[in-house]
């Protein structure tokens, strides 16, 4: 089964590599962890301006610069739009969202020059803003793609409303959600179906929960996990390989975003890409997430 889908002649990678906890790595540890993803098949990078109190992008712009080819095979999604108080950005008085042409452009770009790059593949807006305004995002968006600034445009953590309010003015690729076993929303408040029916990528933000499928101790997580267990040992997978396995499965084509600086997790995660859950094995986990049968 091939690797990759095909988005607007922009290839992504099934399955994401996220940068998010990155901040202490060095870059000759960042180059090695874009090889290895590269080499597996995962060539879909997943960043923000805001990560590691806005250092990741000049750490991974320099891990690029000791391997510059490397640009001509990988994918870079970013985002924009949050404020944080942070001794790197001493001008932000208040956590807050921005989503004006002035921070938008800014943090094009800003991003552009720290990773090293001429153009970004994906532009996302981080978080919806209560003050944004749709003619203003979708005119800038529409002005950084004339100026070969960005290729396409998504958000993050849209609800489906958000999302179809500022679709009517300018196209969206990507919605970045919360997906896992232990958070099931996007199953049943619409953002998946309207994934499916306007041909826009999910992609899973903390797929494994943060972490919580592992050392949660509550009954119901416990059951969970043991299910992933017997499900994973009928395709030979581990427990964060099936639950990986359980999003790609989805009709709307669920791309996990991964969490980990440790390579072979990477090279694990790689290997599900081919496969597929009997809808029975499917349902088996969704079952013991929500923790009754479905109705």
């Amino acid at each position: 089964m091939d690797k990759k889908k095909n988005i607007k002649r922009i290839m992504i990678s099934k399955i994401v590599t996220g940068v998010w906890n990155w901040g202490d790595l060095t870059p000759q540890q960042i180059n090695e962890l874009i090889l290895r993803s590269v080499e597996s098949g995962i060539t879909t990078f997943d960043h923000a301006d805001i990560y590691g109190g806005y250092t990741i992008e000049k750490l991974f712009g320099d891990a690029l610069a000791l391997s510059p080819d490397l640009k001509d095979k990988i994918q870079i999604v970013t985002k924009c739009g949050i404020k944080l108080i942070h001794p790197n950005r001493p001008q932000h008085t208040i956590k807050s969202y921005d989503t004006s042409r002035q921070h938008i452009v800014g943090s094009v770009d800003k991003s552009l020059q720290n990773l090293n790059v001429d153009v970004l593949d994906y532009l996302l807006i981080h978080r919806p803003d209560p003050l944004m305004n749709i003619n203003e995002v979708s005119d800038t968006i529409n002005d950084l793609k004339k100026e070969g600034k960005i290729k396409e445009f998504g958000v993050s953590n849209f609800l489906p409303h958000q999302l179809e309010m500022l679709k009517s003015k300018t196209d969206i690729k990507i919605n970045q959600i919360e997906i896992s076993p232990l958070k099931t929303s996007a199953l049943y408040d619409g953002s998946l179906d309207q994934c499916q029916q306007c041909g826009i990528t999910p992609m899973a933000w903390s797929p494994l929960g943060n972490g919580r499928i592992f050392t949660a101790q509550d009954e119901k997580t416990l059951h969970l996990k043991n299910t992933l267990s017997q499900v994973g040992e009928k395709y030979d997978l581990a427990i964060d390989q099936t639950i990986f396995a359980w999003h790609l499965t989805h009709p709307a084509r669920i791309t996990p975003i991964l969490g980990t600086t440790k390579a072979e997790r990477i090279e694990g995660a790689a290997k599900v890409m081919s496969i597929q859950l009997e809808k029975e094995d499917w349902f088996k986990i969704l079952e013991a997430a929500e923790g009754n049968e479905v109705p």
